[in-house]
């Protein structure tokens, strides 16, 4: 207990503090300047914003890269809604972050008051959690329970409503103890028959994805597919989960997959999924297998029991956290005859071919198969790559070979605007990384004015921007179910390049393939935040299509 009393405001940042938490992602406003001085001391750094949507996608991506809940600051009302983004992310990612949000003070509720909202009702279907703090000594009790609502079964985001008028007032309170993520662990016996399974299987797969992985958990389960020659796919936008370039992966469940490895999941007759939720994307809009009863022997495994039967009824359900399932797998022994391993053989080296940019050619001058070449022959494999939403991401899912856990920021929630605020808090938390963000040319201008961010805190990340002059990914469903009748979906954009240097950063312009490579190199040297500004052809829609075959086929189908 501390001997002296504190404000709200430096009761709750003592708090985060306690936790464990390095950074803080915020745009201030009036409401929480209680919370904003007592940062001013505190030993967390503080990362200003432009935009409450970028902060809280900062957070989200922090939260994503170290398993600890990101921590976001918002003002009410405009402030609060504008960082909705953020918060379904985290949601839909399974991602540990806690939204701190100012709000009126308590005497002016329920009289529409200035920027005043109910958060609970405007949040509660988002995040996992949402509470309004009214007294300051209960602030320790209540960011204790949000640490572990955040990190505990799926994890997620928690909002936290802080009354103005309870950050300035004093109360003498007990500091919480630092908080600990509960585990779930199998137990024995279920290892047991999950041995007997593996041991009777024929056709086995896995798939990973999820929350709640760390680097301890991935190598376990490395060690484990390495002993059962497992062929090892990863869910959409969870590569790094499982070394690409090893002998058992099999490639990625996203948007557009091989269909050489749909028809080897649909031919498996054992699939363990750990840590995902086989959701729309990775399930292929749900065709993958059958609901509620999938013809495999189904093994799934999640932290959160209501996972578990939610859609799919499984052979065995595990409700355990994937660290927790890696640890147990260290005691399995594979049997002596593993049928399968030819076929896990194989399976690598149809991904190898499938990923392979060299076998990619589009209509253009600017090929995106020899950028993408590029990229892997300068960049460190322990890089982080960031992306947000479009058919542009296509290009890094298929060709960007993910090495190590921690790697990835990419939204599962198709959310657009992601990449570049996603890449700055990753910068920001991890300086000594090198950060990549891809942005197509509508989802970087989504939340583009975070670049300033970028320059304002010296994060000399790099931002390639794809830009076919459209909302590429609309155009192509339009000319798919409306071919020939394009609506809404062209843009005229700025110089990007022109932009970069306008904030203080690096800009280079490429139009040609050969052109992207000493742009790389100069952006690399500079030492600044850099926009790499890529005009592509805007017939090359996919890795695999143009805009015109998409067209011609659905005029085809409703002659």
């Amino acid at each position: 207990m501390s001997a002296t009393a504190r404000t709200g405001g430096q009761i709750l940042v003592d708090q985060i503090a306690l936790h464990g938490s390095k950074q803080i992602y915020c745009v201030p406003g009036e409401s929480y300047l209680a919370a904003l001085d007592a940062m001013h001391d505190a030993q967390i750094g503080v990362t200003v914003c432009r935009q409450e949507g970028g902060a809280a996608m900062m957070a989200e991506a922090y939260g994503k890269l170290t398993g600890q809940p990101g921590i976001c600051f918002v003002t009410r009302g405009p402030g609060a809604t504008n960082a909705s983004a953020g918060l379904h992310i985290a949601r839909q990612d399974s991602t540990p972050m806690i939204l701190f949000v100012g709000q009126i003070g308590r005497e002016m509720r329920e009289r529409e008051a200035f920027q005043e909202l109910d958060y609970r009702a405007v949040f509660g279907t988002i995040a996992k959690w949402v509470t309004e703090i009214d007294d300051p000594a209960r602030i320790p009790e209540l960011v204790s329970r949000a640490f572990h609502v955040a990190t505990s079964g799926r994890p997620g985001p928690v909002v936290i409503a802080l009354p103005e008028d309870m950050l300035t007032e004093a109360a003498v309170t007990v500091d919480a103890p630092a908080y600990r993520p509960i585990e779930t662990h199998p137990g024995p016996a279920q290892m047991v028959e999950l041995q007997k399974l593996l041991a009777a299987a024929k056709r086995p797969v896995a798939i990973l994805g999820g929350g709640r992985w760390d680097q301890q958990a991935v190598s376990r389960f490395t060690r484990f597919a390495e002993r059962f020659q497992l062929p090892v796919h990863t869910s959409f936008r969870r590569q790094m989960l499982f070394d690409t370039l090893h002998d058992c992966y099999a490639g990625d469940l996203g948007i557009g997959p091989n269909p050489k490895l749909l028809k080897r999941i649909k031919e498996s007759d054992l699939v363990l999924v750990i840590g995902g939720r086989l959701s729309e994307m990775p399930s292929q809009s749900y065709s993958l297998f059958e609901i509620p009863a999938p013809s495999q022997r189904l093994v799934h495994v999640h932290p959160d029991s209501s996972e578990l039967g939610r859609v799919y009824s499984p052979f065995m359900a595990i409700n355990a956290s994937p660290g927790a399932f890696a640890a147990a797998l260290e005691s399995l022994q594979p049997p002596a005859d593993l049928p399968w391993a030819e076929d896990t053989r194989t399976a690598h080296a149809d991904y190898l071919a499938w990923s392979d940019p060299a076998s990619i050619t589009h209509p253009g001058a600017l090929q995106m198969g020899q950028v993408m070449a590029e990229l892997a022959n300068v960049v460190p494999d322990d890089a982080i790559m960031a992306n947000g939403a479009g058919n542009y991401a296509g290009w890094v899912h298929r060709f960007w070979k993910f090495r190590h856990y921690g790697t990835q920021l990419a939204p599962t929630s198709g959310s657009m605007g992601y990449g570049l605020p996603a890449a700055v808090g990753a910068k920001r938390a991890f300086p000594e990384r090198m950060v990549v963000s891809l942005a197509g040319d509508g989802c970087f201008m989504m939340h583009g004015q975070e670049f300033a961010t970028a320059v304002q805190y010296d994060l000399p990340i790099i931002v390639l921007i794809v830009d076919n002059g459209m909302y590429g990914t609309i155009r192509m469903h339009q000319e798919r179910d409306y071919p020939g009748r394009v609506s809404a979906t062209m843009l005229k954009n700025p110089d990007f390049a022109a932009y970069a240097r306008a904030f203080g950063g690096f800009g280079a312009r490429v139009e040609r393939t050969e052109e992207f490579a000493p742009a790389l190199k100069e952006a690399m040297a500079s030492g600044k935040p850099a926009i790499i500004h890529l005009l592509i052809d805007p017939e090359t829609i996919t890795p695999t299509t143009t805009l015109s075959a998409i067209r011609d086929k659905a005029m085809q189908e409703k002659a």
